[in-house]
């Protein structure tokens, strides 16, 4: 079975509010058991986290072990102040106070150092970004001072121009990646970053009621267009559910995003839910796939050895 690239074990999968209530006072170490347990019956041995403010990656990476769980945790994410990310992680207004949480994370035992460099899909807005991401020279200078101090960079962001001046700066990792252009793949397929799509964020809230699902099947289209390019490029990239966000249950939603990716390599079956734009993701015969199934699976090994041997102290 594939590792879990990207999740967030504090969260539930159904009500970000009752995740942050449960450890609001200390970790629930029952809770975070009853997780572990979940991905251990599915085979799952590795999960990458992507932070929290609560000590619940903190103590699931300690207690991993016992469940033949290889946990890796930036224990939390760091973002500007005023910017997206304060569900996940720690603030800052300039440099030397990035540095100093950076420091922190690395006194605390992080793995690796999780940053926010935009906002998040406005579904209400069919699919723009909630707000601006950071500046170019902010960008490079946060991965800087991180692979500065030895630490690789996971790195939240959205947007083609974000995503570019992530990698053109060495990123170790894009996660989402929602709304690249044609020249941010070329540029990520020429580096070394490893892509997480974080795909099923989009395609499990198909039919949740939650937003139009007209709008969600364009998105799921685009950026399942996008995949396919990478793929094509020979763009790395690995599977990560973001288990825990709404509609994306821990273990499943791992393999939710299997499921989607050989849908879209066109390996797996078409899918009536995404209606007849998104059924166009599935259009070719068998003897045009993009990847066989063997040829998937060894690229999704490849990109997640890659995750496993950088994002490690």
């Amino acid at each position: 079975m594939f590792g879990e690239c990207h999740a967030h074990l504090f969260m539930n999968g159904y009500s970000y509010h009752e995740a942050v209530e449960l450890h609001r006072d200390r970790p629930k170490e029952d809770d975070i058991r009853g997780k572990l347990r979940l991905y251990q019956e599915q085979g799952v041995t590795f999960v990458r986290d992507g932070g929290d403010t609560l000590g619940v990656s903190a103590l699931a990476k300690k207690i991993a072990p016992e469940y033949g769980i290889d946990y890796r945790t930036p224990l939390f994410a760091i973002h500007k102040n005023g910017h997206y990310g304060g569900i996940v992680g720690c603030g800052f207004d300039n440099m030397e106070e990035y540095h100093s949480l950076v420091k922190r994370a690395i006194r605390e035992g992080a793995d690796f150092i999780k940053v926010m460099f935009s906002g998040i899909l406005d579904f209400s807005r069919d699919g723009a970004l909630t707000e601006e991401p950071l500046a170019a020279e902010e960008i490079r200078e946060m991965i800087r001072i991180a692979h500065g101090e030895g630490m690789a960079v996971m790195a939240h962001v959205n947007g083609a121009d974000a995503v570019r001046n992530a990698v053109e700066a060495g990123v170790d990792s894009v996660e989402h990646g929602n709304f690249m252009d044609e020249d941010c793949l070329q540029a990520l397929a020429e580096s070394h970053a490893v892509w997480v799509p974080t795909y099923v964020t989009i395609t499990n809230l198909i039919g949740s009621g939650r937003f139009d699902d007209d709008s969600l099947r364009r998105l799921a289209a685009q950026q399942g267009e996008r995949i396919r390019r990478g793929f094509a490029l020979g763009v790395q990239i690995a599977l990560g559910s973001d288990a825990g966000a709404y509609r994306v249950p821990h273990a499943q939603g791992i393999l939710d995003e299997y499921r989607e990716f050989r849908r879209l390599a066109g390996c797996g079956k078409a899918d009536p839910k995404y209606g007849q734009e998104g059924m166009k993701l599935r259009a070719q015969p068998d003897d045009a796939a993009l990847l066989t199934e063997d040829e998937l699976d060894a690229r999704l090994t490849a990109a997640e050895r890659e995750i496993r041997e950088r994002f490690a102290r």
